[in-house]
């Protein structure tokens, strides 16, 4: 497809970017750890880390690793844990070991962390208590040795944590029972590492960096193997699109978004490190008082999220009296930001949602609106520098400008391939090209439009769910013959899940089934509605057809607004 988005961007954004600037992510690390070191690097709860104190924890973290747990390069050690200052230390940590680092979402429930444990084969895991119990019920059905125990102030002066940490447990009441004995506290950790020796592993951009896990058409999470060239890549990307609009050690960056999620990875973490910017953690932003609370104490100048962050945020009296007098990035991803959030926003601010299109199979950027746009379209914007686009029909054939087809990539921050999965590899990459399942089109300036999706895969709050996950789980109830998951629109979370259900007992209702699923899935996964059918639309060969569901839901929606 000729590239005529080049000429649309403006003319400090290059054509190309040059994935090879770092050997690895610990070069790039160490560069600006030298470089910034008495400069603050992360905020949280009040507790500043400075550059220097994140390059020496992390440095005693990798060393422990290496010396006392006796991990070697390309072990995965598993990372489950909210926005906290140890979040960084043992994420630079494992990768300073050379390990590969499996990034989990801390409100799994047993069984969806007990796969991705098993699958990923992590040797250790560095988990925050809270979410001990989890971790207790299937850590013996995993090959994990090694467990890391920390608490939410434990990177906090000793005053502060110990409060932190009485409140938690015994105000809040948000530790659960837990019993893992042979865990250790990373306090621990660190100290026993701070006397040993770190041994620096030789690295190049081919080696693993992380296992990105991702739902697929199948239900089964799947590991998104991301090299050090794939997040380098992109992060070259995300600062030659963004970077025009950010000046080193000047930026304060608002990480609402989990560090676990890979828009806030790179886009946050990484990117802010290379420029010598602070990143203000927010543990909890669904807390948003409280996080309007911490905004207001700081001059933030940039702030991520996803669409239902920010029209939480505008919803919140307090946000509209703070001073966004620095504020000169706002960027939304991971969902389709609504028309009417980004007028609020760009009414109260001064400034536009830059809205961009990613995927973690991407690292994630692919697309992204140009810095001086002056409006919002609704559109995804234009491929980021050094990726190719192209837009297939059903017979593999490019379609024209205006007319629909599959969103293909091509590009350095394209994945090395899934987990011990070539068979999912090979359906979702052909011919060096990712295919994302998204159908777009693309206008004749190269402004790429998403209009439907070619998978099933519900958008939940920027977060990726697969209705045959949900199925499996509904059909496991005795009480049901049949299930369909489809995501419906919602102003909240911009799509939530609805299921269709066979009963096979008169006496099943919505309320159980909700509650049989929250016991099963993680909070965002669980159905909103259900709704009961004699039967379910079928094909001619017995297959569910969940689109003719969806368009009943979405035409029933319609008709009641």
């Amino acid at each position: 497809m000729q590239k005529v988005w080049l000429n649309r961007y403006p003319e400090d954004v290059p054509a190309q970017i040059d994935p090879d600037r770092y050997l690895s992510l610990v070069e790039l690390f160490e560069r600006s750890a030298n470089r910034f070191a008495d400069s603050p690097a992360f905020i949280n709860m009040g507790e500043v880390m400075t550059f220097r104190k994140l390059e020496e924890r992390s440095r005693a973290f990798a060393a422990y690793l290496q010396q006392g747990l006796g991990l070697r390069k390309g072990d995965r050690v598993a990372l489950m844990m909210p926005n906290l200052l140890q979040y960084p230390v043992a994420l630079f940590g494992i990768l300073r070991a050379g390990m590969v680092v499996v990034n989990v979402n801390p409100l799994y429930t047993p069984r969806e962390l007990e796969h991705q444990l098993n699958d990923s084969g992590a040797s250790a895991i560095v988990i925050v208590s809270n979410f001990a119990h989890t971790l207790e019920k299937v850590v013996d059905n995993t090959r994990v040795k090694h467990v890391i125990l920390t608490r939410l102030g434990d990177q906090l002066s000793t005053a502060k944590g110990t409060l932190v940490n009485f409140v938690v447990k015994y105000i809040k009441r948000l530790v659960p029972k837990y019993n893992l004995p042979h865990a250790t506290s990373f306090r621990r950790a660190l100290q026993s590492g701070y006397r040993m020796q770190y041994v620096k592993p030789e690295l190049n951009g081919d080696n693993l960096a992380f296992l990105q896990y991702t739902g697929g058409t199948t239900g089964v999470a799947k590991g998104a193997m991301l090299s050090h060239r794939n997040m380098l890549a992109n992060l070259e990307q995300v600062k030659a699109t963004y970077g025009p609009l950010l000046y080193e050690q000047r930026e304060l960056v608002v990480t609402a978004l989990p560090l676990y999620h890979i828009f806030a990875l790179t886009m946050n973490c990484l990117l802010f490190i290379e420029l010598g910017g602070q990143n203000l953690l927010i543990t909890n932003p669904r807390d948003i008082p409280g996080l309007v609370k911490e905004l207001a104490k700081y001059p933030f100048t940039a702030i991520t999220g996803v669409n239902t962050l920010f029209n939480a945020l505008l919803n919140n009296a307090e946000f509209h009296k703070l001073d966004f007098s620095t504020l000169h990035l706002a960027a939304g991803g991971g969902m389709p930001v609504q028309h009417v959030v980004a007028q609020r926003w760009e009414k109260l601010t001064g400034h536009y949602l830059l809205e961009g299109y990613g995927l973690t199979e991407c690292a994630p950027l692919v697309s992204v609106n140009p810095h001086d746009i002056d409006y919002h379209s609704g559109s995804i914007g234009l491929p980021v520098p050094s990726t190719d686009v192209k837009l297939l029909d059903d017979n593999d054939q490019e379609v024209a400008t205006g007319v629909p087809g599959e969103l293909c990539v091509r590009g350095p921050q394209v994945m090395v391939g899934y987990w011990n999965s070539p068979d999912a590899t090979g359906e979702i990459m052909k011919d060096g090209w990712l295919r994302t399942g998204d159908i777009a089109v693309m206008d004749e300036e190269g402004f790429l439009r998403i209009v439907d999706r070619k998978k099933d895969m519900i958008l939940v709050s920027g977060f990726n769910v697969y209705p045959n996950e949900i199925e499996e789980i509904v059909m496991q109830h005795d009480d049901v013959s049949e299930v369909a998951a489809v995501g419906i629109a919602s102003e909240a979370s911009g799509e939530a899940v609805k299921i269709f259900v066979v009963k096979k007992s008169p006496s099943l209702t919505e309320d159980a089934l909700i509650a049989f699923c929250r016991r099963h899935l993680t909070g965002y996964k669980v159905p909103k509605s259900v709704e009961f059918r004699d039967e379910l639309p079928k094909s001619n060969v017995g297959k569910i057809l969940r689109r003719e569901l969806r368009d009943e839901a979405c035409e029933k929606s319609n008709n009641s607004a």
